[in-house]
């Protein structure tokens, strides 16, 4: 009797294939029988693989359950209390992990939810994880919409999980031994593991792309930071590089054909340079996406984590001195290196670089580097008086730091002048706020005064200029016995600033930070305001490109550091023939 009812099931069903009731269900019948040539009159048991192949196959998930399985343990507690279990199959339909009673084991061993299962459809027939295998989308499979026999007492409501390249990769099931019989009574479990599938796939996402921006969307300013509906990952030149499947949907695209590889600005009013202002540091409601079509979303950008980049050869065989002065920036390790060959030699050396950039720290790193036991002098030129310099006719060899030539007078000149010409056992360094080569203020020195300085001419860049940014923020948070680290924001904040007092503003900026704040995470409004205007005059000399260089060609950020908008950096780009590197 019951195989007459079953084949007549199958009538109905496929009935209502053709006039488009039970759609998605029917078509799975339809497949069973004609593709497959299933029988679902005859009971089949649980399909589960051998212990190697369960292995195989959660070797080649392990990524994914890992970053999962919180989640999943999680959910498990929402829905133990009424008997469902959770199932995460591969995309072959295989059960790699699995929540549930072990007091029902057995039960559940037989009816295939259980590890190790196969509910592929072509094996299991119309069941959750197969016709979301197959649709690609959510379904719940109820009761006797399943196609095998066994399977109908089940009700397997099943979303897909897909990978950062769009691919449908797992799928999450909950089921339910027996239920009651209404199919609506598992909405809440479709709700659940369709917001379950969701937060696996964001979770994916930030765990594979942490070199890059993550941008997350949400209709809600409410959950954009708690539980944003979708998310993309942006290279450097603003293309998308991985996904969840959400960001289709609000992307209005219907295949991720379009959107992988497709630059961000294309979909939305959004450049890459924007990003920062997309951060924790704004009102999430302030955060306003706009996207071609005119629709609006809110938005939330996640910054790269900071490379750690290996020394160079270079950088491993400067003398312990210098090694700290620079990280991975390869004009300022050329530079470094230049003085590391004249540090033990006699020469002269004049160092070049605006106040803070470090020409002091230089200085001594050289005289440490030259012949023991001999004294070291150092000399402000803006407050020079003769009876220092003549303390230094009587005094042993050693080295003369002159800080701020520019500042000397006519008779300071003299003094030095007639130091030098007496005692050729002192090693002079010198240093000067201005180029040499383009400033008037340098051409007061006496030119028999500044080709004694001058042996070797030494510029260091500007904090703005240097490629090391991060390395020198992590080098300066190290000084400090606790544990301090900046949330992105407050990096993002920091990197965008013009820094006209250099590295020694950045480093009072960061003293105070590390005061100001209560735990170890550095935010936005533990930040003291810049000394100086944002808004500062910017140098019309200014080397763009190496500024670009120095902030990876973001121009939004070369537009803070020099108190610009972003119109005058593209405008000043396009009248140099400067373009942007991708």
């Amino acid at each position: 009797m019951r195989d007459l009812e079953h084949v007549s099931e199958i009538d109905r069903v496929l009935r209502g294939f053709e006039t488009g009731r039970d759609g998605l269900v029917a078509a799975s019948w339809k497949r069973c029988v004609e593709a497959y040539g299933m029988d679902p009159s005859r009971p089949e048991p649980a399909h589960i693989v051998t212990e190697q192949q369960l292995r195989e196959h959660q070797e080649q998930s392990e990524r994914l359950v890992a970053t999962a399985r919180s989640g999943l343990q999680t959910l498990f507690k929402q829905v133990a209390g009424h008997n469902y279990v959770l199932l995460l199959a591969d995309a072959k339909g295989i059960c790699v992990d699995f929540f549930g009673d072990p007091r029902f084991e057995e039960d559940l061993r037989q009816a295939g939810l259980y590890l190790g299962s196969d509910w592929s459809e072509d094996l299991a027939g119309t069941c959750g994880v197969g016709s979301c295998l197959v649709t690609g989308e959510a379904v719940t499979i109820h009761q006797s919409d399943h196609f095998g026999l066994s399977h109908t007492p089940l009700s397997c409501t099943s979303a897909p999980i897909y990978d950062t390249n769009g691919k449908l990769a797992a799928v999450l099931d909950i089921s339910l031994l027996r239920s009651p019989s209404p199919k609506s009574s598992q909405n809440l479990a479709m709700n659940l593991v369709r917001a379950s599938a969701r937060r696996v796939e964001m979770a994916n996402l930030m765990a594979t792309t942490r070199r890059e921006w993550v941008l997350r969307f949400s209709t809600s300013a409410e959950f954009l930071e708690v539980d944003p509906e979708a998310a993309v990952a942006l290279d450097d030149a603003g293309r998308i590089t991985g996904m969840t499947r959400g960001a289709l949907e609000c992307l209005a695209l219907e295949g991720s054909a379009n959107l992988i590889g497709s630059r961000i600005d294309m979909h939305m009013d959004l450049d890459i340079d924007d990003l920062p202002e997309l951060m924790r540091g704004r009102p999430p409601e302030e955060r306003v996406l706009r996207l071609r079509d005119g629709r609006g979303l809110y938005g939330h950008a996640i910054a790269p984590q900071s490379v750690r980049l290996p020394r160079s050869q270079t950088e491993r065989n400067l003398p312990a001195p210098l090694r700290s002065f620079c990280g991975p920036d390869t004009a300022l390790a050329q530079v470094v290196a230049k003085v590391a060959r004249l540090a033990p030699t006699q020469v002269p050396i004049l160092l070049v670089g605006e106040t803070g950039t470090g020409k002091e720290y230089l200085a001594r790193a050289i005289h440490v580097l030259g012949p023991a036991n001999r004294s070291y002098h150092a000399l402000c030129c803006s407050a020079l008086k003769n009876e220092k310099v003549e303390e230094l006719f009587e005094a042993g060899a050693g080295t003369v730091f002159l800080r701020g030539i520019e500042d000397l007078d006519e008779t300071g000149q003299l003094a030095i002048l007639a130091l030098l010409e007496s005692r050729s056992d002192l090693r002079v360094i010198a240093s000067t706020r201005h180029d040499p080569s383009s400033s008037g203020n340098i051409q007061a020195i006496r030119p028999e005064l500044y080709f004694r300085l001058a042996g070797s001419v030494v510029a260091i860049p500007p904090l703005r200029h240097r490629r090391d940014f991060d390395w020198l923020l992590e080098r300066l948070l190290r000084r400090s016995p606790r544990d301090f680290r900046l949330s992105p924001a407050a990096r993002a904040e920091l990197s965008g600033r013009s820094w006209p007092g250099n590295i020694r503003e950045l480093s009072n900026a960061l003293d105070v930070a590390m005061i100001l704040v209560e735990g170890s995470v550095i935010d936005l409004p533990d930040l003291p305001p810049p000394p100086m205007s944002r808004h500062m005059t910017s140098n019309p000399d200014e080397d763009l490109e190496e500024l670009l260089d120095a902030c990876g060609w973001n121009m939004a950020q070369a537009a803070r550091r020099l108190g610009v908008n972003r119109s005058t950096i593209l405008r000043r780009m396009r009248k140099a023939g400067l373009a942007r590197k991708d």
